[in-house]
């Protein structure tokens, strides 16, 4: 492991740390959640995972000097809604997988029911808990670009929109064309509004949330065509979910349109395309280029 991907994986597990205590102090002050509900909610909050776009979120932000506590509810919320994402992908509606992140998915344990109640709360509460908190920190115009940014990724032209083509059949198009709009919907544009959010909250020029904007593109391709890969070559106990679902389920994904090894390239150089987006940053930009590098490396 080099000294950057060192450094890398330092700042990956304290941004972690700082999510995850901070969702633990949210869950505890809002009194008015129902116990059940609560319980639901904080099953998949507290499940893991990587805590990739709050680190991008934050990452983006510290671009332009800015320090990563202020930027914490809106890494948060962004949290909170790929949580609700995964909580939704997994209804038997949906994907039907009965595991995620090594456990029972949650409607495994709460109910179909509460499940979608805790993933639409998850959604809403992210909205809540970005807007009440950066307003005393923040300058108006800042947030509202943030959150705009958020809005338009989840909504029905962008993660929403995705889902649609990835689950139902009768909108899909050329599969060529079509995976690549699938993944830049369900997976990239929650991974560019991270970026986007925390460089339009640090106060950067056009010119470089432009930069990030292609960064997030890219990186969010890359990102969705090593998880396709690894639904075919990844094991359960690594990715922490059920693998081969895409083929039993008849998805279109990178692999089943280009085959294994040209879905490789494609990852590799969607990673160069976005460290090379970044040329107008300088060493502040490293933690975002050794990202992108080593995204093509993991298992899970």
């Amino acid at each position: 492991m080099t000294e950057r991907e060192e450094d890398l994986e330092l700042r990956l597990r304290r941004c972690r740390e700082e999510v995850d205590r901070e969702i633990e102090r949210l869950l505890e002050e809002d009194s008015g959640i129902p116990e059940r509900l609560r319980d639901a909610m904080g099953y998949s909050l507290r499940a893991g995972g990587k805590r990739l776009r709050p680190f991008l979120c934050i990452a983006a932000a510290e671009l332009s000097g800015c320090p990563a506590e202020p930027v914490l509810p809106m890494a948060v919320a962004l949290e909170m809604f790929h949580t609700a994402s995964l909580i939704h992908d997994d209804l038997p509606c949906m994907d039907d997988d009965p595991l995620r992140r090594g456990k029972p998915s949650n409607h495994m344990v709460f109910g179909e029911g509460l499940a979608t109640l805790a993933g639409d709360a998850l959604l809403l509460w992210a909205f809540e808990t970005a807007i009440s908190k950066l307003l005393p920190v923040f300058p108006a115009e800042r947030i509202l670009g943030a959150i705009g940014e958020f809005a338009k990724a989840i909504g029905p032209s962008g993660v929403c929109a995705g889902q649609v083509l990835d689950t139902d059949p009768s909108s899909r198009e050329s599969e060529d064309d079509f995976v690549w709009r699938i993944a830049s919907l369900k997976t990239g544009a929650l991974i560019r509004a991270s970026v986007l959010a925390g460089g339009i909250l640090g106060g950067l020029e056009d010119v470089k949330i432009e930069a990030l904007y292609n960064y997030g593109t890219h990186l969010g391709l890359a990102f969705q065509v090593v998880d396709d890969i690894l639904d075919v070559t990844g094991k359960p106990e690594q990715m922490g979910k059920t693998p081969g679902k895409d083929s039993v389920q008849g998805k279109v994904t990178f692999v089943s349109t280009y085959g294994l090894e040209k879905a490789r390239r494609i990852a590799r150089d969607e990673s160069v395309k976005a460290i090379d987006s970044l040329s107008c940053f300088g060493q502040e930009a490293d933690p975002l280029r050794s990202l992108a590098r080593v995204l093509l490396d993991r298992s899970s």
